[in-house]
């Protein structure tokens, strides 16, 4: 089995399209990254996991798979990148610039 059928398998298992995969996996990635480094989704490096994830694995859609339309191919690959980074990048702003809407706590005063 190829990377390609896991991710239909894991699709059809799951229940959801594709592209709600690519949202899933994004989030998965980066919380993953964050335990596994250490860090908070607020460091940069569980975000950079994520890019190359999703890097890796639109060079594989692109090389495993050619379109007849490689403008269309080429959109879909942007289109799948825009999935799987948007809530790992808001995230990972929403952590630098507001923490506490994300965990309730305020942070300490220097005071």
């Amino acid at each position: 089995m190829d990377w390609y059928q896991i991710k239909e398998w894991m699709s059809l298992t799951a229940g959801i399209s594709m592209d709600a995969l690519h949202v899933h996996a994004g989030i998965l990635i980066q919380l993953l990254a964050a335990l596994v480094l250490r860090r908070s989704i607020a460091s940069l490096w569980p975000w950079i996991a994520v890019l190359a994830v999703v890097i890796a694995n639109e060079y594989y859609d692109l090389a495993y798979d050619t379109w007849p339309t490689r403008d269309e191919q080429f959109a879909e690959s942007i289109r799948d990148c825009w999935n799987t980074m948007l809530l790992p990048t808001l995230f990972f702003v929403l952590a630098r610039i507001a923490p506490r809407l994300l965990t309730g706590i305020r942070p300490e005063t220097g005071a």
